[in-house]
């Protein structure tokens, strides 16, 4: 599916020469991003209970920070529905200081996890959780478009559009779409989306059409953000507070910015970065909690809006933001001008570049489990949020690998003398394969001795190593010889009794216990 999207956004030239075309591509996938950022700006600040500047401000600081030292260039942050939906709960019970506060101590801990490189962790992230994950992430771009088509009623509670209002603003929901579509097709010159944007923005601000613009949710006119200490008592009770909200969203946030940094490093052939991106994501939110903003992370929408419109260097990312700064201090007044449905035809782009349509096609070829966690992971990241997605998708696949793995050892048995057997056990000795290893005997029945060989097999962890202490305690209770052949060299130091039954071979292999390494180094 990755590589898919490498083949789907041509690849521009080395990007790291900045011909004057590639400068000017960039500024206009910055313009294009900027103006796609506003209305989910001020989305998101509704959602969350604050102001719209909260979110715009936050959109152009961590935007900006994570622009110029993020780990993957290209990549654009700012304010998201996913934090949002968390801090609204902490916003009406303690007031928006205590949120500044969270956002400065939530970015703190994402500094702590880059600097002890605890993002390297997002590799053990199966491929079938990324399908579900972007899938997922395009179904709620998709769902959070569908508000634009509601207006406010009669009682003041909103309600859906109907009649010629709706035909107008499906028409140039439509218009926008086609133009993104067909625009690449005649000239790469201008981005197909800021192409789409301002020539149907043109067609309703020329002929007067009344349709919802930019504006109708709120002002974005504004001054320069400035430096403000979160007004809280600095004592216990606050940090009982703002910590568990901290480490949700610092969790929520890396999470969605890490795998984000994935799927447009598979699109530009970049790697690594994880580190370098998660303190690019604490610097920017600590800062933006020091200047009036509610903190932020990385966009998959405006990041692929971004790839789509030829960005591929820190200089789109850096120009959407302080586009993003100057429609606040001078333009607030033509931005609000825009209409919603020409932004609401470019997110509705990305969904069709986001979703991995191909997974429709693959889920009666690939493994039963592998289209389970498709689906669960995507239906958790519409009705939930995305970290409990992807934290299920992780232990549905570890446990389906475990259990597949578990199911894997036997062994092959061998009676080379009268008085002699030899098991030759085959596959990973571990946790949830223990059980079937001690079915495998049958002490009561054995002959005198028994060999058991362990060449083709691996002992994981400690259930492993307490399995073969209680078997060598079965065959001692009935009085038979056991030899354990073929185990590693810190088998041999770390089994006790067992341990006297082994037989030194030049050939026993030499791979590390992973709980003994763990004892010694303190990590993996």
């Amino acid at each position: 599916m990755l590589a898919a999207y490498a083949e789907r956004f041509s690849l521009a030239p080395d990007p790291t020469n900045f011909t004057v075309s590639r400068i000017k591509t960039e500024l206009l996938s910055g313009l294009t991003v900027a103006l796609a950022l506003v209305p989910e700006a001020v989305a998101f600040s509704f959602v969350a209970g604050v102001h719209p500047l909260v979110g715009l401000y936050a959109a152009f600081i961590v935007g900006l920070i994570t622009a110029c030292i993020g780990g993957r260039p290209a990549m654009i942050s700012g304010a998201t529905g996913a934090l949002a939906v968390v801090m609204v709960a902490l916003v009406a019970t303690h007031g928006i200081e205590y949120l500044f506060a969270t956002v400065v101590l939530m970015g703190i801990l994402q500094v702590l996890a880059g600097v002890f490189h605890l993002g390297k962790f997002i590799r053990l992230v199966p491929h079938p959780v990324m399908l579900g994950f972007v899938n997922g992430l395009a179904i709620v771009i998709f769902l959070a478009q569908l508000t634009q088509f509601k207006i406010p009623g009669a009682d003041g509670v909103s309600e859906w559009m109907s009649g010629l209002p709706l035909a107008i603003m499906l028409g140039l929901v439509c218009l926008t779409m086609g133009i993104i579509w067909v625009m690449p097709k005649i000239t790469k010159a201008i981005p197909a989306p800021l192409a789409g944007i301002g020539i149907v923005a043109g067609i309703v601000i020329f002929f007067g059409i009344d349709v919802p613009r930019v504006g109708d949710l709120a002002s974005i006119k504004g001054g320069l953000p400035l430096f403000h200490i979160p007004m809280v008592p600095l004592n216990w009770e606050t940090l009982q507070i703002i910590f568990p909200f901290s480490m949700i969203l610092a969790a929520i946030g890396l999470i969605e910015s890490l795998l984000t940094l994935n799927l447009v490093g598979e699109i530009t052939g970049k790697r690594g970065g994880a580190s370098q991106e998660c303190i690019a994501q604490g610097l920017s939110n600590t800062v933006t909690g020091f200047f009036g903003g509610m903190g932020g992370c990385a966009m998959i929408g405006q990041s692929m809006i971004n790839v789509k419109s030829g960005g591929r260097t820190r200089l789109s990312g850096i120009s959407a933001a302080l586009f993003l700064l100057s429609f606040i201090l001078f333009a607030s007044g033509l931005i609000e001008q825009i209409p919603l449905a020409a932004l609401v035809g470019v997110m509705f782009m990305v969904v069709v570049g986001t979703f991995a349509w191909q997974t429709l096609r693959i889920m009666n070829r690939i493994p039963a489990m592998d289209g389970a966690v498709i689906i669960i992971v995507t239906v958790v990241t519409v009705y939930s949020d995305l970290a409990i997605a992807v934290i299920v998708g992780v232990i549905v696949s570890a446990l389906a690998y475990a259990w597949n793995n578990a199911t894997r050892l036997h062994a092959r048995i061998e009676e080379p003398a009268e008085d002699i057997r030899v098991y030759q056990i085959e596959g990973p000795l571990f946790f949830g394969s223990t059980e079937g290893f001690a079915e495998l005997f049958d002490p009561a029945s054995d002959p005198k001795t028994v060999i058991v060989d362990f060449m083709n097999s691996r002992v994981v962890d400690q259930s492993a190593l307490q399995a073969i202490e209680d078997l060598a305690i079965k065959y001692q209770q009935v009085g038979k010889t056991l030899q354990l052949r073929h185990l590693s060299h810190d088998c041999h130091r770390v089994l006790k009794r067992a341990g006297q039954l082994m037989v030194d071979s030049d050939d026993d292999p030499d791979y590390g216990l992973v709980v003994d390494y763990e004892v010694r180094t303190g990590s993996f």
